[in-house]
């Protein structure tokens, strides 16, 4: 008997799937963001309308006043799909569970100075809510959202979200106790410097149009917030009693950098595809912006004193700067 063993160099057909064949050509191969992303939003067969919006289908471009040609241009440059993106808080998670492991097993919460601690748990234990209410803003734009470009991406921030405000819980555990998160919630609730904030949160729940939502929550309040939380009151900690509160709060600090990637990616395209809409975009922003800032102002005082003012403005400078930068007049 006789083997004759030979190598057949085999061509595929086709690199990719059809529906994303149709946006990068049949001969180019797919990454796992694209497959994940591109041509999954449905737009067919939809037997029912929504009984609590019948003008409109399940899935609807004219959810929001911004027109765009392709929403698949609104494109995460973070490439995460649901693989990456758990791989990638994965690894953040890591590096928050060793600070609060250092921190604990040092006794560096119990000998922080008591001063500090208060002014830390005043001014980070209420910010739960609103990280809460950036869970529940996020998670609107994803389910009236369209394009999975986008409403993929905030899906993820919404439960990134979700994420920030259990750290900040876990730090008025280690810090304090359980009285603590009830202080923070009665604060939230009646002290009179947290009402301007909580008064935008509950407005931003109102807010029909999606996209003014995004606006609303990722460019303009979260803009401001995690800036002023996590670098300016960050710092002013330091300084008074060392880098405790920084490895409490690492989380969301090195979040906010990442996700603005997607968020400034988001606002270039949109800007760049109309006048129309670069117009819409710089209207919100202007009016949410205002108002983020003048909510802000009396939470940046209770942390800051007579600094507040100062730190609060260099916050809008950065934020307007990156605006600027994304194609918006500001």
């Amino acid at each position: 008997m006789q083997i004759d063993l030979r190598t057949v160099s085999i061509t595929p057909l086709r690199q990719t799937y059809n529906h994303i064949a149709d946006y990068l050509g049949a001969d180019k191969a797919a990454s796992r963001y694209v497959e994940a992303t591109m041509g999954v939003q449905g737009t067919t067969n939809f037997h029912y309308r929504p009984t609590w919006d019948p003008e409109r289908e399940m899935f609807d471009e004219r959810r929001t006043a911004i027109k765009m040609k392709d929403w698949y241009v609104l494109k995460d440059p973070r490439q995460y799909y649901y693989g990456s993106y758990t791989q990638a808080r994965a690894r953040m998670q890591e590096t928050a569970e060793a600070d609060f492991d250092f921190v604990e097993s040092r006794g560096l919460a119990d000998s922080y100075d008591d001063s500090a601690r208060r002014a830390a748990l005043d001014f980070y234990i209420p910010l739960r809510h609103v990280a809460w209410g950036g869970n529940l803003n996020n998670g609107y734009q994803s389910a009236y959202g369209y394009g999975t470009a986008i409403t993929q991406a905030s899906l993820y921030a919404s439960m990134d979200q979700l994420g920030v405000a259990q750290y900040l819980t876990r730090l008025g555990l280690l810090m304090g106790n359980e009285s603590e998160l009830e202080a923070g919630k009665h604060a939230w609730m009646n002290a009179p410097a947290w009402q301007p904030l909580r008064k935008y949160v509950e407005d931003s729940f109102v807010v029909k149009d999606w996209f003014e939502n995004f606006v609303a929550q990722n460019m303009a309040l979260d803009g401001l917030l995690f800036r002023l939380a996590y670098k300016e009151v960050d710092k002013h900690l330091n300084e008074r009693a060392g880098p405790t509160v920084s490895m409490l709060t690492r989380f969301p600090a090195e979040w906010f950098p990442e996700t603005s990637k997607w968020v400034d990616a988001v606002v270039k395209a949109t800007a760049a595809e109309s006048a129309e809409n670069k117009v819409l975009l710089e209207k919100w922003y202007a009016h949410w912006v205002a108002r983020a800032q003048e909510a802000l102002a009396p939470v940046a005082q209770l942390a800051l004193g007579e600094e507040a003012g100062e730190a609060l403005a260099r916050v809008r400078a950065q934020l307007d700067a990156r605006m600027a930068k994304a194609g918006l007049a500001v």
